[in-house]
């Protein structure tokens, strides 16, 4: 592999700075990530709506390739269920093995045919998912391909973008991933927008095929750098010794996944958004504004908006709590993010128990507050465990993050499949309950958590 390196320079070559100061394979790889998660977004919003009042029903679901099978061995595990509680375990385990591939995604990429490959295949595999999405014959064959194809997608393709700085250039890489995590926001804000209008203008297929469109942008956008990413790779230097583990280092892993564990419960409350809400929304909220229906995907697009737009407002505060010695440790803000997860789960409790119907804002600020926790809570997570976790192991324990994303989405799909035999405010009453139990769980073992990452910070050499 031909590696460009100076090994004086800790900043990136002035000739590599043709996309915001930082080097020109980032521009593709943020668009690529772009179009992605446009495409995965857009066809998420829609999904949960699409098999209840569509695919499942009768005069679709006996023409799903392969489904009589599948609902028979789901409900060889889970017992009968009517078509939304099937929706919900569909959505649930479509969504969570989406969170687990890319540690077998990595592992395929690393071991065989490199990231770079990977993200191709998994890009070509998840255009002929959204293709097939086309058709209810090939609904079970699309969700296979999108989620094998995510798999050799979104790892990989981060891990690019970390190879595009050295080690020891830790502000250009934060820089890199502040941009790469913009491109995810847009596009996540995008697609359910677009694809929710098409869909409710033109059909479901529509948008579907909307979000096909795109991922295939995201691998020509991919494929037009391709050549680039190499001469932009920066080596790690050759200090970057990987020690052995110790017995502090397996206290500091241990505590790492007890935080892990801990936001699953949050990610249960957080995801229901997509999946239970957006059924709830459709049938008991008020959706019609000036003469115009507002599509229940849209819905989807506000707490990725919020996520961008809170960032400024959210480093100030926390800045200013940092200036008196009042900021939250790491554990102190997912346990404060559980709360606001909590709070936005009894708006809808309130919406339900005493609103005829729902009025929009109530939803709107449901996922507002989302937004909001979901700031405290995962990009926390993502720092405390990049900072803590030993280097020998720290590849697999962010690796391992995502996996508690996975674990939670199936768990969502799962208590997502009570709905139909619930009232409303029972089921978001029970949402509120999960988020609050991971809260209470947080608030209590944040002291000694950050007490045993106090300690581990002070015994790392200077």
């Amino acid at each position: 592999m031909n590696i460009a390196v100076d090994g004086s320079a800790h900043h990136v070559q002035a000739a590599d700075k043709t996309f915001l100061g930082e080097p020109r394979a980032l521009a593709y790889l943020a668009f690529t990530e772009a179009w992605e998660r446009f495409s995965y977004y857009g066809m998420t919003a829609l999904l949960a709506l699409y098999m209840t009042q569509s695919l499942l029903l009768p005069g679709h679901v006996e023409h799903v390739q392969g489904f009589a099978a599948f609902r028979a061995a789901l409900e060889w595990v889970f017992g009968s269920m009517n078509p939304q509680a099937l929706a919900s375990q569909i959505f649930g385990l479509y969504t969570g093995f989406v969170y687990f591939t890319p540690v077998l995604g990595g592992w395929i990429a690393d071991r065989w045919i490199g990231p770079r490959n990977a993200v191709v295949s998994g890009a070509i595999l998840m255009s002929a998912g959204h293709v097939a999405m086309a058709f209810d014959a090939s609904f079970l064959l699309a969700l296979l391909l999108l989620v094998v194809g995510c798999g050799l997608l979104k790892g990989n393709i981060s891990t690019q973008v970390g190879n595009l700085y050295r080690e020891d250039d830790g502000p250009g890489r934060t820089r890199g991933f502040a941009i790469f995590s913009f491109a995810i926001n847009v596009g996540a804000v995008v697609g359910p927008l677009l694809c929710g209008l098409l869909a409710q203008l033109y059909g479901w297929h529509v948008g579907f095929g909307l979000a096909g469109v795109l991922m295939l942008a995201a691998l020509f956008t991919y494929l037009a750098g391709y050549g680039k990413y190499t001469a932009s790779m920066r080596a790690a230097p050759a200090s970057a010794h990987k020690a052995p583990l110790t017995r502090s280092h397996f206290k500091v892993i241990a505590a790492l996944l007890l935080v892990m564990t801990l936001t699953i419960f949050q990610s249960v409350a957080y995801y229901q958004n997509y999946n239970v809400a957006m059924i709830w929304i459709d049938r008991y909220v008020n959706l019609d504004m000036l003469g115009f229906h507002v599509p229940v995907a849209w819905f989807n697009s506000i707490d990725p908006l919020v996520s961008m737009l809170a960032v400024p407002v959210l480093l100030v505060y926390w800045r200013s709590q940092a200036a008196r010695g009042r900021e939250p440790g790491e554990v102190g803000k997912i346990a404060i993010g559980a709360w606001m997860a909590c709070v936005a789960n009894l708006l809808l409790v309130a919406g339900a128990a005493f609103l005829h119907p729902v009025p929009a804002i109530v939803p709107v600020m449901y996922d507002v507050l989302l937004g909001v926790a979901f700031l405290y809570y995962w990009p926390t997570l993502l720092a405390l465990v990049s900072r803590e976790a030993p280097p020998r192991l720290r590849a697999t324990l962010m690796g391992t993050v995502f996996l508690s994303l996975a674990v939670a989405n199936v768990l969502l799909g799962w208590l997502g499949s009570f709905y139909g035999r619930m009232s409303p405010l029972q089921f978001w009453a029970l949402e509120a309950a999960v988020a609050a139990v991971g809260g209470v769980l947080a608030m209590l073992l944040t002291r000694p958590l950050e007490r045993m990452f106090a300690s581990s910070l002070e015994r790392q050499p200077a």
